[in-house]
This record gives C-alpha cells, sequence and structure tokens, in this order.
C-alpha cells in the first residue's frame, strides 16, 4: 500500500510536551534542536499551536508529560493540569517529581494521577545522570504499582550532549522488571542502538513496551521495523516527542513500513488505548 492510501486518523502519541521557556533555555536542548533540524528556532509551542500540529496529522490524543530534573521543575505538573484544561478532549497527562525527596516525589505523584487525567508518569533518567535501577526512583515505581498507572522512560542513546548509558536496556531496565513483576514500562525512543536488548527485554517481560518517539518512522532502524512486524506488534506505540518533531513529518511516511492492517491500528493507537487505560478517545 502506497503511502498516499494509509488513512490516518484516531492517532495517539505517547510521548508529547508543551515545552515551557524553561526548558527551552536548557543548554543541552541546542543539540537536540540541531538533530532534528530546528537550530536557532523557538521551542515554546502554545496549546493552540500543538492542537493545530496534531490536527494535521490525524492525532486524536497526545500524552503530554511533566519534566523534573536537578535544575528544578522544567514543566510543572500544575502547568500540564493547565494545559489539559485548554484541550480536555485532546489532551491527558504524565506525572512527574523531584526525586531527591522520594516521600514528597510519592505524595506529588498520588496528587495528580488519578488514572483519567493523568495516566501514567514519566521519569527521564538521563536528565538525572542515573541509571533507572538507582534506589532513588524505587518508591515512584511503587507508586505506579499502587496507582496501577505505566512508568514511562527513555531508552537508548540520548540525543542531548548527556551521557546515553542511563538508557541501556539491560542491566539497568532488566533490574527494575525484576524487581517489580507488576510495573507496566514504556520505553520512549525505540532503543537504538540496542534493538537486540530490546527484543530480548520483549519476550522476557511481559509489562514491557516501547514507543517509537524522537523518530520519524521512515528513519525507524530496519531491526525495529522487523520487530514491530514480529514480537512488539502488541508492545510498540506511535510517540513524536513534540515539538522537537511533529506529528505530520513523523507520519509522512507511514506507508513505508509496510504495516498489515491490524499491526497499523496497534501501533497508532490500539496498544496505547490498552496500556494507559484510554477507554475513549474520539
Amino acid at each position: 500500500m502506497s503511502e498516499t492510501a494509509v488513512k490516518i486518523e484516531g492517532v495517539i502519541d505517547a510521548w508529547a510536551q508543551i515545552t515551557t521557556p524553561r526548558m527551552a533555555a536548557q543548554p543541552w536542548l541546542a543539540t537536540l534542536l540541531r538533530w532534528t533540524g530546528q537550530e536557532g528556532e523557538p521551542l515554546v509551542p502554545s496549546v493552540e499551536s500543538t492542537v493545530g500540529a496534531m490536527d494535521k496529522a490525524g492525532v486524536a490524543l497526545s500524552l503530554v508529560s511533566a519534566w523534573y530534573g536537578p535544575q528544578g521543575p522544567l514543566i510543572t505538573n500544575e502547568e500540564v493540569a493547565a494545559q489539559i484544561e485548554d484541550a480536555p478532549t485532546r489532551f491527558r497527562g504524565l506525572a512527574s517529581a523531584d526525586i531527591r525527596n522520594p516521600v514528597e516525589a510519592v505524595r506529588e505523584i498520588r496528587r495528580w494521577v488519578d488514572g483519567e487525567r493523568f495516566v501514567g508518569v514519566r521519569i527521564v533518567p538521563w536528565l538525572w545522570d542515573l541509571p533507572p535501577n538507582d534506589r532513588r526512583y524505587y518508591p515512584l515505581y511503587a507508586a505506579c504499582v499502587e496507582l496501577g498507572v505505566p512508568l514511562c522512560t527513555q531508552i537508548g542513546h540520548t540525543g542531548p550532549l548527556l551521557r546515553s548509558e542511563t538508557g541501556r536496556l539491560i542491566p539497568y531496565l532488566e533490574d527494575v522488571l525484576l524487581d517489580f513483576p507488576e510495573l507496566v514500562v514504556v520505553g520512549g525512543h525505540v532503543g537504538f542502538p540496542w534493538i537486540d536488548e530490546l527484543l530480548t527485554m520483549t519476550i522476557k517481560f511481559r509489562n514491557f513496551h516501547v514507543d517509537t518517539s524522537a523518530y520519524a518512522v521512515h528513519r525507524l532502524p530496519p531491526a525495529f521495523v522487523d520487530y514491530m512486524k514480529g514480537p512488539g506488534a502488541s508492545r510498540v506505540m506511535f510517540g513524536t516527542n513534540w515539538p522537537m518533531l511533529s506529528p505530520a513529518k513523523c507520519l509522512a511516511r507511514l506507508g513505508d513500513l509496510g504495516l498489515t492492517e491490524a499491526q497499523r491500528e496497534a501501533f497508532l493507537s490500539g496498544n496505547a488505548r490498552r496500556v494507559f487505560g484510554l477507554r475513549q478517545v474520539a
């Protein structure tokens, strides 16, 4: 099927954020913008421009996330809540917290995550320069299990000029899934160059999933596309990393992947609906 014959609607974007001026000013973001061809451009979209970009690509719902790191909150949970309030049918939230204060971090997660507006938690290990099996994350993992929501994290190499080691799946994320067998994990950004580890983790852990954020689909590694059509068919979900990449750019050559209708539906929305409990998405 050619890319022009692929009908795209009702898509769920598993990784997006509406960046704030605080986040846009981070020095590590410059490298990421160079990777995505946006160097020198302002990177503080509005709710309106975000919804407009979604509409152009048939994206019905975006999971917009808070960002907390050692430099403080770059996007607060309160700011994400306000974004959802402005477009309640188009956004759901992923909460975050400062892991340096574990008790307060758990309180923060419980304060926001309700399974309705906020449907998961996002922690970005490279931002903390701590692998995901570090003890400081563990209280949040337990909170995710108790609340029945996924943990969203980053896997694979780091685009910004920060260490990539924290994105290695084995042994770091494997330790987490062994210690928390009930924890549902969504690893963002594909996991390259550790695609063999991705395959191993999928076979070994039924609660492990991955999204394609930070990649236009025609640039996905061939081994990952093979994975999508095999063991990953029920585990892979679409993501953009908006505003670093737009939904339209990510999906422009969807037909190149050669997915079956069932595989395409699972990738674009079905897997995310199931994993995040998104019962009704227009």
